[in-house]
């Protein structure tokens, strides 16, 4: 720390000091054996998945394959609402080597479980969206089985394809602080705003892939997943199986973003029941066209403020009414909607807040996780209003938001206290500072070329109480050559493995190749809870540091590879264990919603060209501060991947829906930035320490992608060009120059 008392810069800006915590001591556990070797935790150590992802030797899904195996088909819904009068699939009769599933082949309970256990596994009767599953096929020619034709005779309904008209309910909740009426009244100023954000298709690599195989009395599946636990949990439900007759084991996986969280429950789900009416395995892999036809987006939110200031900039009270389209069915929206509302006042102070949420039903495939997580949603709205708030009292918006942004002490809107690693002012001032951006911003003014700003955080782990129910744990056994880690969690390219392995090396005090980790099969594992929600490293990775504390103590001094040759293996699992003094109501949101934050500023420079209308962005500056790298060169990489992603969502993304479907569901028409697109980019790595995070690490995965699209926008408005929804494509900026004229 410098002499006031804020992280320093090291390393040419890339790096910022680690910090300390309440009590002034740097939050890490020292390993507890003689001569350690150098520390492993805050190093660029190659990743664990590296050489077998880039020789090409990784197994996806769809390498495997397994003796018998036959191939599986998803017959779809093709309107958006309606009633099924009957099926017909006479090719599929005519030929033996069929297997055909409808709902009657379901054995317990037709539904997929999830939250609300509302969506069917197969239709019955009632068609909700389009692209619903209706029937499965399995034969082991795929051109025989995709040229079986399938006739669905169905009497169509009239379709509800717009929330801003259904008035049907998913969810419903309410933030209330203060006396929010009282104060708007008082209020020197009232800025109002209306924001819009779209659906956005999480495009990971690889699509939806499962396997699955008939075996001891009940199924096996492999799959591209998230949550191998999520889809025993489904399984469970639908086939009325014991765990001991389930099993799920993650292949490699080609990405996720959140798009494989709940959705690959509905697969597994069709690959078990053809599997399981055969006799024989069942891949099932979806080509691009059905993956972003038929699975979740992210969701699109209209987000309304009425903000009361006071002339000094004070924001003395926030009405904020947000609605979201949930789509047909509930899956993971009710949360979606929490975390976007908690986050929709942004990083500042306000004592008067009154939130209304709402998500309603359309009939439009269902709407479920995707990183962020309803966050980014809510905090374009807030930092795009944030420019209007400025504008409305002539105010610098940088001297606005250090006005109002949260200190280690203050409250959220749900009233709880941020704690001493709160770092608003530290990232926004090096952002600020870092991009000249005072000075760009006079420079460029009546200029094409903009520069745009974004102060924001991210709730680290699942909102209040869901990390208590979760009940997470982990594990670590002494092996021959030293330990092995046993965790739910799975790596998707984020490198959780990797960092997970650091974290126990260096709280062994081991060489980093003497840690092994075991793969993600629900028969070996113990639940380390789903692989979302910035929670594996801060939560998993600290439970697992818990474990090696643990082990340390067993072995007295011993190396564990000698103590295994001694006494055999030593297992040391451990649950979660909640902070102390973290409190949430989640009825009424009062309260600690999250035990830490991660805090970010992101500025955007752009160039626009005033005859096609195109807005390119040509620098990109993140400041992001998340408790410790433990990995800095991988910490880097989350940060560069997830700003493209939030670049594309600002700029490029453009879900066009059509009659309650995707109309562009190809990588043709759908358009995602490439490294043609990508600007150059700044990234400072800032830490401060969360001391119930391991060795002071807080969740980074989702924070990249809020800041990037309200910090081109604010970009654009610098340009002359108000535009209050995303994406910002020509077509879009276009109508806004021209309506202004």
């Amino acid at each position: 720390m410098n002499e006031q008392g804020r992280p320093a810069r090291v390393g040419g800006g890339a790096l910022v000091t680690r910090g300390v915590d309440e009590a002034g001591v740097p939050d890490y556990h020292a390993p507890m054996i003689e001569n350690p070797p150098p520390p492993i935790v805050g190093t660029a150590h190659p990743r664990l998945d590296g050489y077998e992802k880039t020789s090409g030797r990784a197994k996806y899904v769809d390498d495997l394959t397994f003796p018998g195996m036959i191939y599986g088909r998803t017959v779809r819904s093709t309107v958006a609402r309606g009633r099924i009068r009957s099926i017909q699939t006479s090719a599929a009769a005519a030929d033996s080597g069929f297997t055909v599933v409808d709902y009657r082949d379901i054995p317990a309970v037709n539904v997929i479980s999830l939250i609300e256990d509302d969506q069917p596994c197969l239709v019955e009767r009632e068609i909700r969206h389009m692209a619903e599953p209706v029937l499965l096929l399995a034969h082991a020619d795929r051109e025989k089985l995709y040229g079986a034709e399938v006739v669905t005779d169905v009497e169509e309904s009239p379709a509800i394809l717009n929330y801003e008209v259904s008035d049907v309910e998913l969810k419903r909740l309410t933030i209330s602080r203060g006396d929010v009426d009282a104060a708007l009244a008082a209020a020197d100023v009232i800025v109002e705003g209306e924001y819009r954000t779209g659906h956005q298709e999480q495009l990971y690599i690889e699509p939806n892939g499962v396997i699955a195989v008939p075996e001891n009395g009940g199924v096996t599946i492999y799959g591209s997943l998230q949550c191998p636990f999520y889809v025993m949990r489904a399984l469970r439900v639908l086939l009325g199986l014991p765990d001991d007759k389930l099993r799920v084991v993650q292949a490699a996986t080609g990405g996720g973003f959140g798009g494989k969280e709940e959705y690959p429950s509905m697969l597994a789900s069709h690959a078990a029941l053809l599997a399981l009416k055969s006799g024989r395995p069942v891949k099932m892999i979806y080509d691009r066209g059905e993956d972003m036809l038929a699975t979740t987006k992210r969701h699109p939110f209209r987000v309304r403020h009425r903000t009361g200031v006071s002339r000094d900039g004070t924001i003395v009270a926030l009405d904020v009414d947000i609605l979201v389209d949930g789509g047909a069915y509930t899956t993971l929206t009710p949360v979606v909607l929490s975390r976007g509302a908690l986050h929709c006042g942004g990083p500042y102070r306000c004592d008067n807040v009154r939130v209304q949420g709402r998500a309603m039903m359309t009939n439009t495939p269902p709407n479920g996780a995707f990183r962020g997580f309803g966050a980014p949603q809510t905090l374009f709205a807030i930092e795009a209003h944030m420019e209007r708030i400025a504008d409305a009292l002539g105010m610098d918006s940088v001297a606005l938001r250090e006005h109002n942004a949260l200190r280690p002490g203050d409250t959220t809107i749900t009233g709880g206290t941020i704690g001493p690693d709160g770092s608003a002012l530290e990232v926004l001032r090096e952002a600020v500072t870092r991009s000249d951006y005072h000075a760009k911003r006079a420079q460029w003014r009546g200029t094409n070329r903009g520069i745009g700003l974004a102060l924001f955080f991210h709730g680290a782990g699942f909102t209040g109480d869901g990390e208590r129910k979760l009940a997470s744990r982990a594990a670590i056994e002494t092996t021959a050559t030293g330990v092995r880690i046993l965790a739910g969690t799975v790596e998707i390219g984020q490198g959780s493995h990797t960092t997970h392995a650091q974290i126990v090396a260096e709280t062994l005090g081991l060489p980093f190749d003497r840690i092994a980790v075991e793969h993600p099969d629900t028969d070996n594992v113990p639940n380390s809870g789903p692989t979302v929600a910035s929670r594996t490293c801060m939560v998993v990775g600290r439970i697992l540091q818990r474990c090696s504390t643990d082990l340390l103590e067993r072995l007295s001094g011993m190396d564990p590879a000698d103590h295994f040759k001694q006494h055999g293996p030593t297992r040391v699992e451990q649950e979660y264990e909640a902070p102390l003094g973290l409190h949430f109501d989640e009825v009424n949101y009062v309260g600690d919603a999250y035990g830490t934050y991660a805090w970010a500023c992101d500025i955007a420079e752009v160039e626009i060209d005033r005859d096609t209308f195109e807005v390119r962005p040509v620098h990109f500056t993140a400041v992001q501060e998340i408790g410790r790298a433990i990995n800095p060169v991988m910490v880097r990489g989350q940060i560069e991947g997830g700003t493209a992603q939030g670049l594309g969502y600002a700029l490029l993304e453009d879900v066009i829906m059509r009659d309650g479907g995707m109309a562009n569901n190809s990588m043709t028409n759908y358009i995602v930035p490439t490294t043609l697109d990508t600007p150059t980019m700044d990234v400072v790595i800032m830490e401060r320490p969360y001391r119930h995070g391991p060795m002071g690490a807080k969740g980074l995965g989702e924070l990249p992608i809020d800041g990037p699209a309200p910090a081109v926008i604010n970009a654009i408005r610098h340009l002359g060009i108000e535009l209050n929804e995303l994406p910002a494509t020509p077509e879009r900026i276009m109508e806004a120059v021209c309506s202004s004229e």
